[in-house]
């Protein structure tokens, strides 16, 4: 007891933090930075049949390698991909995901298709917190208005160009925020980068 009493006051006897240095401790957060990766999927063709199996046309069979190897060098390592089952974002999945140098887990998710910004802010509510860096691969005007919606601050003039291209086919958002995947709301997010493959 009489040598766990001499540790203790010794403690004691250090110095508090310099005030500068207990701002920064302060400051820094203990939460995970994740990303959120929203590819809209490449041209489809037009065709009185399903939309749901409508495939991809010679252009977004162009483009949608080229967003691939721009995801590639933008330094997110992805962890899950959630698609779309229509016959379009697949394709555009199977195109994109072949230049990337580790292939993510694949979920084909049926409730991408056609959804809603509320539906897929609740997709986003489910991922595991195992999860650090996800791709969405969907439609407009859901994927545009997904990443407008959790855009609270952005990076340059990245959310303008989005805003103003209107995110077409095969476009690119990528978002970073802290915390869990259940805090997922809107505003929560950074909007770091935009790419599209025909836009000005």
């Amino acid at each position: 007891m009489r040598h766990r009493s001499t540790l203790w006051g010794l403690a004691r006897q250090h110095p508090a933090p310099h005030p500068a240095f207990r701002a920064k401790l302060d400051g820094m957060s203990s939460e995970p930075t994740r990303r959120i990766v929203i590819l809209r999927h490449a041209k489809a063709e037009w065709s009185d049949g399903s939309d749901h199996e409508r495939p991809l046309a010679e252009r977004g069979r162009k483009d949608a390698p080229v967003a691939g190897r721009w995801l590639a060098g933008s330094g997110v390592s992805l962890d899950l991909a959630l698609c779309s089952t229509s016959a379009r974002t697949r394709e555009t999945w199977k195109l994109a995901v072949s230049e990337l140098p580790e292939r993510p887990r694949t979920v084909y998710e049926d409730r991408m298709y056609e959804a809603s910004l509320g539906e897929l802010i609740a997709l986003l509510n489910e991922v595991p917190d195992d999860v650090h860096d996800l791709v969405l691969i969907g439609h407009n005007p859901g994927m545009h208005a997904l990443a407008d919606a959790l855009a609270g601050e952005a990076d340059g003039d990245a959310l303008a160009r989005m805003n103003r291209s209107g995110f077409p086919t095969s476009a690119i958002a990528v978002l970073a925020f802290e915390g869990s995947w259940k805090a997922v709301e809107h505003g929560v997010g950074r909007l770091t980068a935009f790419w599209a493959p025909h836009a000005a």
